[in-house]
């Protein structure tokens, strides 16, 4: 795998994250029990999400790296489970906006006795471990799905724990209880697009859209513009995975390239324009004559 070098200090910071994080969403749940905080039960309930989704994440960057034999009937290793784990979690996120919304709503009206000083000390750890979680996660934010959800989690709890903070600090100065079931809103506001934004990004690789970065049109005109090439036609990219993309087209050629040592240099040059102008690797050029052009048919997805 061509990223592998960079996976072990990902796994790393992706424990400390973990254990941060296991050991604070204990903490606020016991105690939000404790103190009636259905805020701090949120933020606990999403920090359990966090937990699971850096789990996933390190499950699936390890079979990730699973080598395959040349036998192998999965012929791109095992590289997309890590997005379809970022799917479970998308999908996690969304049943717990769901459930604090509910729940929040019905306290607007009959709002608990909240314990705002118990809820205030551990919104103040939280917001702590999450900052430094977020400085772990932040240099392999853009790696992968995974590690993006992670770190789109993280930050978004640390936004739920600052509104946690908030709530506290009004309900010692002013006795009002709602702001318990606000925060709680507050902190499903945070989780919701960021869920979505997730979804939507793993539907894409796995719909096989083309890749966000690259414009089909301009990736279309240089092709055209590399010497020996006359068109271009069944032109297809995709992303395999997180920082994979890959690409096929049926080029065909000049009357003048007739020979392999030709149509090799022209290889070449459509692969380099591809891997310096739009971070394509993993590239797959079917050469045509004028000729064969104008005999084959010409499908379109």
């Amino acid at each position: 795998m061509g990223h592998s070098h960079t996976h072990m200090p990902s796994r790393r910071r992706l424990g400390v994250v973990l254990a941060l994080t296991l050991t604070v969403m204990v903490v606020e749940a016991a105690v939000a029990w404790a103190s009636g905080s259905l805020a701090l039960l949120a933020d606990a309930g999403h920090m359990l999400t966090d937990a699971a989704a850096i789990i996933l994440a390190l499950a699936a960057m390890t079979v990730a790296r699973i080598e395959v034999g040349p036998g192998s009937r999965r012929t791109f290793g095992w590289a997309r489970v890590e997005v379809i784990a970022a799917g479970v979690n998308a999908a996690g996120l969304l049943v717990l906006c769901g459930f604090i919304a509910w729940h929040a709503i019905g306290r607007l009206d009959e709002p608990a006795d909240v314990e705002a000083g118990w809820t205030l000390a551990a919104a103040v750890v939280g917001l702590a471990a999450n900052l430094v979680g977020m400085w772990l996660l932040n240099r392999d934010a853009n790696e992968s799905l995974n590690l993006r959800g992670a770190f789109l989690e993280v930050t978004a709890d640390a936004l739920g724990s600052v509104a946690v903070l908030v709530s506290s600090v009004v309900i010692l100065t002013t006795g009002w209880h709602q702001a318990d079931a606000i925060a709680s809103l507050i902190i499903a506001a945070f989780v919701l697009p960021r869920a979505l934004l997730l979804l939507r990004e793993v539907a894409d690789v796995l719909l096989e859209a083309t890749p966000r970065h690259v414009d089909l049109d301009d990736l279309r005109a240089h092709i055209l513009q590399t010497p020996g090439v006359v068109d271009v036609h069944d032109l297809h990219v995709w992303t395999i995975a997180s920082a994979l993309p890959a690409m096929t087209a049926h080029v065909v050629v000049s009357d003048e390239v007739t020979q392999l040592g030709q149509a090799h240099v022209v290889l070449e040059r459509l692969r380099t324009c591809l891997a310096e102008h739009f971070d394509v690797e993993h590239s797959t050029f079917q050469i045509e004559g004028t000729g064969h052009a104008d005999s084959e048919p010409h499908l379109h997805r």
